[in-house]
């Protein structure tokens, strides 16, 4: 068994769940699983249709964007995901989906307002949405500025990224993380269903205020506090 089958057959689960949620379409979208320690990541090659993808596909890399295994090319997203890695040693897989109403709202640059108290019960705030990307960076390293948008977003804001752990890209579309790959896409899909309810919301009723400071933190406290009692110990 190599040194990396495992990390790549972890990344290759997690991929193959984005088209079974309804998440993907053909080649969008992409998942990576991380290897904190080791300084290393899993993730898909570039425009392979799901239904073609084997686990020798995946390719790795370290967090400087070099390929330590793998013949393929990797994803067109995969300097995004290094320098977020690079970042943010709390995390160990990342997920990016062009699902429609996450996709909706990044397009709208608006952030996913909090409604609802199934919004509340994975974070307190509004789902954020970066700033439009300057065309000097555009024109540059996208794929790496596109990380740095998430990272200056979240320390401008003063946004925890293991509390938050989901973000629009103005006028592209969602990124999600955890713990774990399988977290990364259950945050993912997630994203997606309040992104939805959030649209239909505002479609029954366009002054449909957000969710009141109570409930916020009833249903977030007793999910993620100190004194959380939801689930099982």
């Amino acid at each position: 068994m190599g040194k990396y089958d495992h990390l790549k057959d972890t990344c290759y689960k997690a991929n193959m769940k984005l088209p079974e949620l309804g998440l993907v379409l053909y080649t969008f979208g992409n998942v990576s699983a991380g290897d904190q320690e080791n300084g290393v990541f899993a993730i898909k090659p570039s425009g392979v249709p799901y239904e073609e993808l084997r686990v020798q596909d995946m390719v790795v890399l370290d967090f400087d964007n070099n390929i330590i295994e793998g013949e393929m090319r990797p994803s067109s997203d995969t300097k995004t995901h290094a320098l977020l890695y690079k970042n943010w040693k709390g995390i160990s897989g990342i997920s990016h989906t062009h699902s429609t109403y996450a996709v909706a709202w990044a397009q709208a640059q608006k952030a996913i307002p909090i409604m609802g108290t199934t919004h509340a019960d994975h974070l307190a705030i509004d789902i954020p949405c970066t700033p439009v990307m300057s065309d000097d960076k555009i024109k540059g390293n996208y794929e790496h500025e596109t990380a740095n948008q998430i990272l200056n977003h979240f320390e401008s804001n003063q946004l925890n990224y293991q509390e938050v752990e989901m973000v629009l890209i103005s006028n592209h579309g969602p990124f999600t993380w955890g713990n774990s790959p399988d977290k990364a896409v259950y945050n993912s899909a997630v994203l997606e269903e309040l992104a939805e309810m959030a649209y239909l919301s505002l479609q029954i009723n366009p002054d449909a205020p957000h969710l009141k400071k109570a409930l916020i933190q009833k249903h977030y406290e007793r999910k993620h506090g100190k004194d959380a009692y939801y689930g099982q110990k």
